[in-house]
C-alpha cells in the first residue's frame, strides 16, 4: 500500500513542478469548472448526504453546497488581487531599496475531511489549495460513504490526477499517507486523531493546519429574551442531529430562569421538528450504529428532562435535554457530538468563570445576554476558536471571519481569504541597485554609533 500511495505522491510532485499552476487562469478555469460540476450533481449531492446523515434538501443546500459556492465565488473575484506581490516600506539601513512579499504555494497537500459536513469539509479547503496554487490528495472520511463516492466521480471529472486525487478508505489509509512527506496536510477530525496527524507530520516538520473540537459551553444569564435565546440555542444544536464540532456541547444557565429557559426550549424543539421529531424531513440521522450506541451509553444514570428515544435500525436519536448537578458524570468527559444537550444551573457567575477554564481552549463560546459589554467582557476573557453572544455557530457563515480552533481545539484558521492564506507561504524579498552602497552597516561601528542612534532614534 505504501508503495501505490508513494506513486500517487510522485504524480502529484511532478505535476506541480510542471509550472502549470503558476498561471493564474489555470487556476481560475479549474475553480470554474469545480463548480459547473457540483451543480451538474447537485441533486446526487443532496442524495448521498440524505442517505448518510439523513439531511434534507434544505440544510444540505445551506451548510455544505451553498457554502462551497460562495467559497468559489469569493476566490474567482479576489484571486488576482491576492497573488499579487505586495510592495512593503523598506527599512532605512536598507535604502535604496524596494521591498515586497509574494504568494507561493506549498506544493503538494494533503486533506483528510471528515464525516459530519462530508462534501463542505472536503471541498472548502480544497479550493483555497487550488486557489493559492498547489495540489490535493483528498483523503475522504470511511463513514459517509455515499458522499465519498460522489466526491470522487466530482473530482475525477474535472482534475488531471497529479492536480487533485481522491484516495478511499480507513485508518490504515490515512495511515500510510501519512507516513509521506508533503508540504502541508489539512486535517478535519478529533482531537485524538489529531494529536496523530501532529506526531506524524512533526517526523517532517510539515506545516499543518488541524480542525478539531471541544466542549463548547452555552452561557445564558438571567436578562435574556428566552424565546429568542431557546431558539437559538436549539437550532444551533440540533441541526445536523447535533453532529456539529462549533454546536452548542452543554448550557450553564442562571438558576433563577433555569425551569423556564428548558421548557421553552422542549418547545422550540417540537416547533422545529413536531412533537414526534423522527418523523419530520428536517431532523438528520446519527452517521452509524457504533457512534448511536456511544450516544445511548451517555445517557446512563443521567437525569433526562426530554426526549432520549433512539432507534438503532433507523439511526435516529431524538433530540435529547438532560439536568446535570455536576462536572462528573461520563457525559462531561469529552465532546458528545450529538443531539444530546446537558444543562447545568449557576447561582454565582464566578462559578461559569470556573466551568469555562475546566473546558479551556474550546472551539467555540457563546454567550446569551441582554447586557452587550458585559457579554464582550466574558468573551475577551477566555481563550476559544470563534463565537458569538446572542446566537449560535452562525459566525461561520462570515467568510470574512477565519474559522479554527486553538490549543486543544485544533490550528490554524480557514474560510474566504484565510483559506487562501492557509495554503501560501508569504516569501519576502528586497531588491537594491549596486550603484551605490551606503557603508552605515560596516564595521568598524566606533565613528558610526552615536549618528545611527540618532538617525534610527534610538536613545
Amino acid at each position: 500500500m505504501k508503495n501505490k500511495q508513494y506513486k500517487i505522491l510522485e504524480l502529484q510532485q511532478k505535476f506541480f513542478k510542471s509550472g502549470v499552476l503558476d498561471k493564474i487562469e489555470y487556476r481560475k478555469n479549474a475553480l470554474i469548472e469545480l463548480k459547473r460540476e457540483i451543480k451538474k450533481n447537485e441533486i446526487d449531492i443532496q442524495q448521498a448526504l440524505y442517505i448518510d446523515l439523513g439531511k434534507s434538501e434544505g440544510e444540505s443546500f445551506l451548510t455544505e453546497i451553498h457554502f462551497v459556492y460562495n467559497e468559489i465565488k469569493i476566490a474567482l473575484k479576489n484571486l488576482h488581487k491576492w497573488t499579487k506581490r505586495k510592495s512593503v516600506r523598506s527599512s532605512l539601513l536598507n535604502f535604496p531599496s524596494s521591498d515586497y512579499i509574494i504568494a507561493q504555494p506549498y506544493g503538494n497537500t494533503l486533506h483528510i475531511s471528515p464525516w459530519n459536513y462530508p462534501f463542505q469539509l472536503s471541498i472548502s479547503p480544497l479550493i483555497g489549495a487550488i486557489a493559492a496554487g498547489n495540489t490535493v490528495v483528498l483523503k475522504p472520511s470511511e463513514f459517509s460513504i455515499e458522499t465519498s463516492k460522489i466526491l470522487e466521480k466530482i473530482l475525477h471529472n474535472i482534475f488531471d490526477k497529479g492536480f487533485v486525487r481522491v484516495v478511499q478508505g480507513g485508518p490504515d489509509v490515512a495511515s500510510s499517507l501519512l507516513n509521506l512527506k508533503w508540504d502541508y496536510i489539512f486535517f478535519t477530525g478529533s482531537v485524538k486523531v489529531g494529536k496523530i496527524v501532529a506526531k506524524k507530520a512533526a517526523q517532517f516538520l510539515t506545516p499543518t493546519t488541524l480542525e478539531l473540537g471541544g466542549k463548547n459551553p452555552c452561557v445564558v444569564d438571567e436578562s435574556v429574551s428566552m424565546k429568542t435565546t431557546a431558539k437559538r440555542i436549539v437550532w444551533g444544536k440540533f441541526i445536523n442531529c447535533g453532529q456539529t464540532c462549533i454546536a452548542p456541547d452543554f448550557v450553564i444557565v442562571n438558576k433563577k430562569i433555569k425551569e423556564d429557559l428548558v421548557k421553552e426550549m422542549i418547545l422550540q424543539i417540537k416547533n422545529l421538528f413536531g412533537n414526534e421529531p423522527k418523523k419530520s424531513s428536517s431532523y438528520g440521522r446519527i452517521i452509524s450504529e457504533k457512534h448511536l450506541n456511544h450516544l445511548e451509553s451517555l445517557l446512563i444514570n443521567e437525569k433526562i428532562l426530554y426526549g432520549g428515544k433512539f432507534s438503532l435500525k433507523e439511526k435516529f436519536f431524538e433530540p435529547t435535554l438532560l439536568e446535570i448537578k455536576n462536572f462528573s458524570s461520563k457525559i462531561m468527559e469529552d465532546e458528545i457530538f450529538g443531539p444530546i444537550l446537558p444543562i447545568y444551573s449557576y447561582e454565582d457567575f464566578k462559578e461559569v468563570d470556573e466551568i469555562i477554564e475546566k473546558y479551556k481552549n474550546p472551539l467555540a463560546l457563546y454567550i446569551f445576554t441582554k447586557k452587550i459589554s458585559f457579554g464582550e467582557k466574558f468573551l475577551h476573557k477566555h481563550s476559544f476558536g470563534g463565537g458569538a453572544i446572542n446566537d449560535t455557530v452562525v459566525h461561520i457563515i462570515n467568510d470574512k471571519l477565519p474559522f479554527g480552533g486553538i490549543g486543544n481545539s485544533g490550528m490554524g484558521k480557514y474560510h474566504g481569504e484565510s483559506t487562501f492564506n492557509t495554503f501560501s507561504h508569504f516569501k519576502p524579498y528586497i531588491s537594491r541597485p549596486l550603484w551605490i552602497d551606503i557603508p552605515l552597516r560596516y564595521p568598524p561601528f566606533e565613528k558610526k554609533l552615536k549618528f545611527l542612534k540618532k538617525v534610527l532614534k534610538i536613545t
